[in-house]
Parts: C-alpha cells; sequence; structure tokens
C-alpha cells in the first residue's frame, strides 16, 4: 500500500511547528499528565510521536499504530535522538481499524488523526477506538477547536483550518471538511467530557484537546 505520507512525513512536525507557533506540540501533551506509570496508553496516528514519547517517559506502556512507515520511521528516530529506551514503547505498522486490542488500554490518544477522514468514516474510527479502552478508560482527541467567539475571529480560524486541510489534501490525500466538534461527537459516542484545554495563536484559541470518559 502507498504510503500517503511519505512526502510530507520527514518535515511533518517542521510544518506543525512553523503554522501553529507550537500549538499543536502543547496541545498533543495537554493530558497526558493523567497518566500514571504503568498506565497502558494507545496513540493513534503517531506522526513524530513526541507526545508518545512524553507518556513513555512518565512510565506508560505505550503502543504507537501507524499506516504510515514513514511517520513511524521518524518516531523511531526521535526515540533515538532522545536516547530514550524502547521496551516500554510498542510500535504497529497498521490500519488502525483492524487493530482489534479491545478493552485494552487505560488511556486512547487520536492527536490530530481523526481529522483525515470524512465524517462517517471518522465516527467510525472514533467508535472503534473507544472500543480498545478499558472500562472507565480515558479518550482524549487533541485537533482544531471548533469555531467561536465573533465573526472575524470564526472567520479566521475557519480560514486558518481550510488553508491546513487543503494542504494536506493536496500532499497525502486527506479528506476535506468542516471543523468536527469533538465534544459533540464523543457524548454521542458515550463518553463523558472531563475536560477541554485550548491552545492559542495570535490570542485566539485555535485548537483544544478534549478530554472524555468511557462509563465504568
Amino acid at each position: 500500500m502507498k504510503d500517503r505520507y511519505a512526502i510530507v512525513g520527514p518535515v511533518y512536525d517542521l510544518i506543525s511547528n512553523i503554522y501553529s507557533g507550537k500549538s499543536i506540540q502543547h496541545c498533543k501533551v495537554a493530558h497526558l499528565d493523567q497518566l500514571k506509570p504503568g498506565d497502558k496508553v494507545l496513540f493513534a496516528g503517531v506522526g513524530h510521536g513526541h507526545d508518545a514519547l512524553y507518556a513513555a517517559q512518565r512510565g506508560a506502556e505505550v503502543t504507537v499504530v501507524d499506516l504510515s512507515e514513514t511517520m513511524l520511521a521518524k518516531f523511531s528516530d526521535v526515540l533515538k535522538n532522545e536516547g530514550a529506551t524502547a521496551r516500554n514503547v510498542r510500535q504497529v505498522h497498521s490500519d488502525i481499524m483492524t487493530f482489534n486490542e479491545t478493552e485494552k488500554y487505560d488511556m486512547v490518544v487520536a492527536n490530530f488523526f481523526l481529522n483525515v477522514f470524512q465524517r462517517e468514516m471518522m465516527e467510525k474510527v472514533l467508535a472503534h477506538l473507544i472500543t480498545l479502552g478499558k472500562p472507565g478508560a480515558q479518550v482524549v482527541v487533541g485537533d482544531f477547536a471548533l469555531p467561536t467567539g465573533n465573526i472575524f475571529s470564526r472567520m479566521f480560524k475557519t480560514i486558518y483550518w481550510y488553508l491546513a486541510v487543503v494542504f494536506f489534501w493536496m500532499v497525502a490525500g486527506n479528506a476535506v471538511h468542516n471543523i468536527y466538534d469533538y465534544p459533540q461527537l464523543m457524548r454521542k459516542q458515550g463518553l463523558q467530557i472531563k475536560g477541554k484545554k485550548h491552545f492559542r495563536l495570535l490570542a485566539l484559541n485555535c485548537y483544544w484537546s478534549v478530554l472524555g470518559q468511557k462509563p465504568v
């Protein structure tokens, strides 16, 4: 299968840091302070994986699943460059929809991952991710925030989103769609929303990390 991130994957973090002023990186680790040593955490679509590294450094048992060999190779480079041990990090080259370790994880993380799908498929992926968490597990979604504020703020955030989504449509074939209302979609899937953290660009809340929890 063709690696859709073969071209943009090597510079993915550089692009995100330039585009967001590192707000994306801060968003990705927003709720990982919830983890305790020994917790099992799954990252879907790991990218360069600085968030997964952070979780491993906190003592979590980390599994990363990505369909892109390029992204997994970059994550391996991150582990080596940070001098991190891989004993508590497992990398899986797989489509997330065929990864079926049901009710195994204390936390499931989807950072800037669900936005690559059209809505119908995105809801199926979110539902599948939720099945991977144990009863009472935490589910974290970090992504572009739903536009709020006055008309100028909403207009800027919408244009800002479409610049990103069209770019990744051109270079990786990702879906083009409106910004998703993740808290609403997570509630629809039976999660209780436990927290939301916003991250700014130019004093505007452009990103959010949403923390949900499965019923016990």
